[in-house]
């Protein structure tokens, strides 16, 4: 079978690729592998502001992509091999598929701790929907487990966990490094022990609900967590969560007369016995397929392209988790494993295989001038903008603070007067304004500390 465009992988990058493509060019044949039945695509987009999008994501059969998109074919399969010298692909059932062009949107998989080989019954990695399930049905007859990782996995599991004794095992000196600075952890540490009631409002992201599907391989959409039930099998423990900072594992025993199957050792030597281990520790490119040498690749594994998503070889592209940003970034933007920048990555890469297909000169979108992520942690709305946390400005940077404890946490990262960056957690209303600052680049001095102040309207000096 060929096409022009192939496309690997029905997370957010491919498909979010695909249906680009598809609108781009409508008379040309695409064929899209996917190695779940279920396939993830973003629905109901909202423009928060110039840069900031949020969206639906709905897990819908890969039918229902050919039904509104008639020159796409979806094939249920694996890729195994990339032939780039006979533009063809490998997939496990023996299929050879040829192409024009290619966009390798394979994502990611859990990079889990170094003892999972040896324990594989206790440690489970949360990275798709198979994970979920299997995580789920482990933690349904467990009563003391430990979490390892400090990103936005584990914070929503931490988040939505019951019925069960936790410890959180963090390397960092506060929690959700991965996202905040200890000022906004701080804010967040109310609420860990907090039993709050199942908010009635509807939960504008797709909810993961377990289908009787092939569904191994697409990884988690946001709010994946919200419809599942996250309990444990001790009632009289609802809520008993301990962290424990600046640490690792050093190594996993079993247990020997202990009601407890195996026992974490920690580097500071504390012992912990417990029935289960959740690793989410990150992730790494899923590049599990064999690869021409042409095909360059990050120290990870990610696939290097440039800023237009193309690899090494000309007519192979790669969007989303599985690939590494390998242009000169601009000062504001910088790559992180997020569903938003794969539908970004997705969307501009069919965007780039069009114009290289009609000939035609390109130039990289907006979305990568400056970052923006909107997300949820612990229960509240949290926004990320620019150099959030002062990544790559060194020490030569001011922070600026507002904090109404159960409300709202502000931040502003500021260079020479000048915004760079900004963490708005709650219903703050700022994120246009300082989108626009930061872009902006506007001088600040003359505000001087009023620019937080908590008594004036701040927007009202940029309208």
């Amino acid at each position: 079978m060929e096409a022009t465009f192939l496309i690997i992988g029905g997370g957010i990058a491919g498909i979010s690729c695909a249906e680009t493509l598809s609108y781009l060019e409508p008379d040309q044949k695409i064929i899209l592998i996917s190695e779940s039945s279920l396939i993830k695509t973003a629905v109901n987009l909202q423009v928060l502001t110039k840069l900031l999008t949020t969206f639906d994501v709905q897990e819908k059969e890969t039918s229902s992509l050919t039904e509104s998109h008639p020159n796409i074919i979806v094939v249920s399969d694996r890729l195994t091999q990339v032939c780039n010298t006979e533009n063809t692909v490998k997939t496990a059932s023996g299929q050879n598929y040829s192409y024009k062009y290619l966009c390798i949107c394979t994502g990611a998989y859990p990079k889990l701790i170094p003892q999972a080989d040896m324990f594989r019954n206790y440690i489970v990695g949360i990275r798709d929907t198979d994970s979920v399930e299997t995580f789920t049905k482990k933690l349904q007859i467990a009563k003391k487990v430990v979490i390892v990782g400090n990103g936005g996995i584990a914070s929503e599991v931490i988040h939505k966990i019951r019925n069960v004794e936790v410890h959180w095992i963090i390397k960092d000196k506060h929690i959700s490094a991965t996202f905040v600075d200890p000022g906004a952890a701080e804010f967040f540490l109310s609420s860990i022990q907090e039993i709050k009631k199942d908010d009635p409002k509807p939960c504008k992201r797709m909810r993961f609900k377990i289908e009787d599907s092939k569904k191994s391989g697409a990884a988690l959409g946001p709010d994946w967590y919200e419809n599942l039930e996250i309990y444990g099998s001790s009632k009289a423990t609802p809520r008993d969560i301990k962290i424990h900072y600046q640490t690792e594992i050093s190594k996993i025993v079993m247990s020997e007369g202990n009601q407890y199957p195996i026992e974490v050792i920690l580097i500071n030597d504390e012992v912990i016995p417990c029935d289960l281990i959740i690793s989410a520790t990150g992730v790494l490119p899923a590049t599990n397929f064999e690869l021409s040498s042409d095909i360059k690749l990050s120290e990870d594994g990610g696939i290097l392209v440039n800023e237009f998503m193309q690899s090494s070889v000309s007519n192979i592209y790669a969007a989303g988790d599985v690939c590494t940003a390998n242009w000169q970034l601009a000062k504001h933007w910088f790559q992180m494993k997020l569903w938003t920048q794969a539908r970004q990555m997705g969307c501009f890469a069919a965007k780039s295989m069009a114009a290289a297909f009609a000939r035609e000169e390109i130039y990289q979108d907006f979305c990568f001038e400056m970052f923006t992520h909107s997300t949820k942690l612990f229960g509240y709305k949290v926004i990320l903008l620019g150099l959030f946390n002062g990544q790559t400005l060194g020490t030569n940077y001011e922070i600026l603070l507002r904090m109404t404890k159960g409300l709202e946490y502000i931040k502003f990262v500021l260079e020479n007067n000048r915004l760079q960056g900004a963490v708005l957690i709650g219903d703050t209303d700022l994120e246009e304004m300082c989108e626009n600052l930061i872009l902006n680049q506007i001088d600040l001095s003359p505000f001087g500390e009023d620019i937080l102040n908590p008594n004036i309207d701040i927007e009202d000096y940029f309208d």
